[in-house]
């Protein structure tokens, strides 16, 4: 793995403020999602892990300022942080957290674009208590899940309007509904007993459950044991529809898009296995699977920066 000093120097940052700014968001990645920050550092080319550790990290703090609260508080938040966000990329700012993306969106400056896509689209889990039906599911990953991907996905994509650039669109949009198919099964005694259950309430109902039901103790393992088979198949179709998607890029990215792709089919395998028992938590792909995968991907990417 290089150096973080040296993954800094290789993506031009050499400001000694600017350097604690990154490192500060290479440690709250490292904490919060350390299979990310793993996957980055391991598989991506070393000029890229300070812009996606910033663009990671601005991210999970939206998430977390609009997560609480009553809708009347996260919008107010994010109201909020919009107004801070645009002063960052415009003035500076007091923030690590801003002044490290303010960075990165000054060298890689599609990135205000994708900035913009994704605190508009922010509104929509602001306000979101739920799905009616699977159309409400479908608006939320096109307006909030698809933009928060693209703020790091962008920073490999295809260049604009190549004959690959449309495909590998479509393909993370397919990746980022299995994902969120997959987190919304695996966070749900948690979603549940906070009141906001990621899976429709129609589809909710096609099974003859409700939200409350999944807080009951004992839950109706069986109807919750349909239910995950159902909403897994379609995670999984979305995942074999992005299957072409490492094709998309450039040699240097693919190990990280292949495994992307790989650790989500891992947690996918792990909810089929747990089936109705979901709602006892403890959802995680294995770990050593996991390694492996990490590992091939690793030395795939080692060879490909010896060439």
């Amino acid at each position: 793995m290089t150096r973080w000093s040296a993954a800094l120097a290789h993506a031009g940052i050499q400001d000694p403020q600017l350097r604690q700014d990154y490192d500060a968001q290479r440690r709250l990645v490292r904490r919060f999602d350390p299979h990310a920050y793993l996957a980055t550092r391991l598989l991506l080319p070393p000029r890229l892990h300070p812009p996606v550790v910033a663009a990671v990290a601005f991210m999970h703090e939206t998430d977390e300022l609009i997560d609480f609260g009553d809708v009347d508080t996260r919008q107010e938040a994010l109201r909020s942080w919009d107004h801070e966000v645009g002063e960052a990329l415009n003035q500076g700012s007091g923030n690590s957290t801003l002044r490290a993306l303010a960075d990165t969106v000054r060298r890689h400056q599609h990135m205000a674009s994708r900035v913009r896509d994704f605190l508009d689209g922010a509104s929509v889990e602001a306000t979101w208590t739920g799905f009616a039906t699977e159309g409400d599911f479908q608006a939320y990953v096109d307006r909030y899940s698809l933009p928060a991907l693209m703020l790091t996905a962008s920073l490999f994509a295809p260049p604009p309007r190549s004959d690959r650039d449309a495909p590998f669109h479509q393909g993370c949009r397919k990746l980022i509904e299995a994902w969120q198919r997959i987190d919304h099964l695996a966070d749900l005694r948690e979603d549940a007993e906070g009141g906001k259950v990621g899976i429709p309430h129609l589809t909710l109902a096609e099974h003859g459950l409700k939200p409350e039901d999944l807080r009951r103790q004992p839950p109706d393992a069986a109807a919750v044991g349909l239910l995950v088979s159902a909403q897994a198949r379609l995670a999984g179709d979305a995942l074999n529809a992005c299957q072409a998607l490492p094709d998309l890029v450039e040699d240097e990215f693919r190990p990280f898009v292949r495994a992307l792709i790989s650790v989500q089919k891992l947690r996918l395998e792990a909810l089929r296995r747990k089936g109705g028992a979901v709602l006892e938590g403890g959802v995680r792909p294995p770990a050593v699977a996991t390694v492996r995968v990490l590992a091939r991907q690793a030395v795939l990417a080692w060879r490909l920066r010896r060439r």
